[in-house]
């Protein structure tokens, strides 16, 4: 076992841009004086949680979602195994963890739609409490996602936060994947830049 990328760059940079986006959106969320920066940084969130999408199909290796999107079986006999202190080795995306990505990038993009159609007038009050009550869900599972990232590092001996920064995690050298796909990252960003005008134009 030895340190190997596993981790391109445009699930870094998307990770770090929803991580700041969603906390300047729920920072921002009450202040009318501060409604425009709140939805911009929705509006990132909703396009970066749009090109993981994507990138789940066509990234490397441990982006896709089959390489860690599992059944509730896998779920359980993974959370089981932490609970045992035998935690299963994952090198990418554990079972558990797959399933929050799926219910954030879900939300992400329930919330941003609901927040568009709040900003643009449609559907009423309703709609706003809709939006409210996602974000909130969402809040709930971004907590849930961080306690397992936090009980994940310690039951593994692995800092999986560091490991988001540097895209390296413990693994065999054949599961390593060839390039970081810099050329994607400028690429979705481009896409989070130009999501923003047009929301903001």
């Amino acid at each position: 076992m030895q340190k190997i990328l596993v981790w391109d760059w445009p699930v870094r940079l998307g990770h770090w841009l929803m991580v700041g986006g969603f906390a300047l959106a729920w920072l921002t969320g009450d202040s009318e004086s501060l409604r425009l920066v709140h939805v911009a940084a929705g509006t990132t969130v909703v396009a970066v949680a749009a090109f993981r999408l994507f990138w789940g199909f066509a990234g490397t290796r441990h982006a896709r979602f089959t390489a860690f999107v599992r059944g509730p079986a896998a779920v359980r006999r993974y959370l089981t195994s932490l609970l045992r202190l035998e935690p299963e080795a994952h090198v990418g995306h554990n079972p558990a963890g797959g399933w929050a990505i799926l219910a954030l990038l879900g939300l992400a993009l329930l919330t941003g739609l609901a927040g568009w159609a709040t900003y643009e007038e449609i559907g009423g009050h309703w709609l706003e409490e809709l939006h409210e009550g996602l974000a909130a869900t969402m809040l709930t599972v971004v907590i849930i996602h961080v306690a397992g990232v936090v009980s994940g590092s310690l039951a593994h001996g692995e800092n999986l936060v560091r490991a988001m920064f540097t895209g390296r995690k413990e693994g065999l050298p054949e599961q390593a994947i060839p390039s970081a796909r810099p050329l994607a990252a400028l690429l979705l960003l481009a896409w989070a830049v130009a999501a923003g005008w047009w929301m903001l134009a």
